[in-house]
């Protein structure tokens, strides 16, 4: 009987969800960010969920026998049990596993190989494994603690900029106008207003503006940007430094800001391609086929009963 395995990745700012027949993904789905936060389990367990079933109904199932979800805020034991018991109260599948989104992006890139990812979406983190099969992590602290080149620190330095050229502080950019269009604000104190009650999430939804905005010659804007592509790039090498591994390593990069074509992804594939002991990965990380792999192996580890 086959098997309907489903993956889920979950960030910030996007969950996206596939199903498989255990041969190839039969139907995807895309959602709203259900990133994991303490006490919040409930309300991402929802987003997924809904996903999820918006995947289901392309294969006409209501359920799955296996769910696997990799989620951004999901580092901690505490965290992912709360989220498993939040989907189990939904009924998807009797089956559930939940690790990180960079877990996602690891098995989707180098399957059980050696490997470092990079991610920025909301947040940012690196995650390697070496050749014995340890994971080691660097970064990915949250938007107080750490974050950097994250979309949430793009935005944050984007507000930063415009607060101080409207003080004349700092030079006029075309960051002012496009910030205020992307967050709705008719002017700077409409602005200010918005940004005291902004989520991570909306700050971080001005990055790809502030990424556009740099690539038509803005100087505060390009300076916002090559400093993210720097700070990213620096988690992967000081990531190397704890790994056993003989180099180069491949470096993989994912997440919003870095999964699509864009002048941020091509600048920090182009910096670390810098690095000898480095060799970035070209290709696209699709981490739900990373979740669907992990899942197959789950499935592989439980066979199902005979008859009788």
């Amino acid at each position: 009987m086959t098997r309907i395995l489903i993956g889920a990745d979950v960030g910030g700012s996007k969950t996206a969800v596939g199903v498989s027949d255990g041969q190839r993904i039969v139907a995807r789905a895309e959602g709203a960010g259900a990133a994991l936060r303490p006490g919040r389990a409930l309300a991402s367990a929802a987003v997924i969920a809904e996903t999820v079933r918006q995947a289901l109904a392309g294969t006409g199932r209501l359920t799955g026998d296996l769910l696997y979800v990799g989620a951004a805020g999901a580092g901690r034991e505490l965290e992912r049990e709360e989220l498993k018991r939040a989907l189990q109260s939904e009924n998807l599948a009797p089956t559930i596993v939940i690790t990180t989104d960079i877990e996602l992006a690891l098995a989707a890139a180098f399957d059980e190989g050696a490997g470092i990812v990079v991610s920025a979406g909301t947040g940012s983190v690196a995650v390697g494994r070496d050749r014995t099969g340890a994971h080691h992590r660097m970064g990915g602290y949250g938007w107080q603690m750490g974050d950097e080149g994250s979309g949430y620190a793009i935005g944050r330095a984007a507000l930063g900029a415009v607060s101080r050229a409207s003080d004349g502080r700092s030079p006029r950019t075309a960051l002012s106008q496009r910030v205020l269009d992307a967050s709705r604000s008719e002017n700077f104190d409409a602005l200010v207003r918005w940004a005291a009650g902004a989520s991570p999430a909306e700050v971080a939804a001005l990055a790809p503006h502030v990424l556009e905005v740099a690539v038509h010659g803005d100087p505060l804007a390009q300076g916002i940007a090559d400093y993210a592509a720097r700070e990213l790039t620096q988690l992967a090498i000081c990531l190397l430094s704890v790994m056993e591994v003989e180099p180069p390593v491949g470096v993989a990069i994912a997440g919003g800001l870095l999964s699509t074509d864009g002048p941020l992804r091509r600048s920090v594939l182009a910096r670390l391609g810098e690095q000898a002991a480095l060799s970035p990965v070209e290709a696209p990380v699709d981490a739900v086929e990373g979740a669907i792999r992990l899942a197959g192996r789950v499935a592989g580890s439980h066979p199902e009963r005979s008859p009788g």
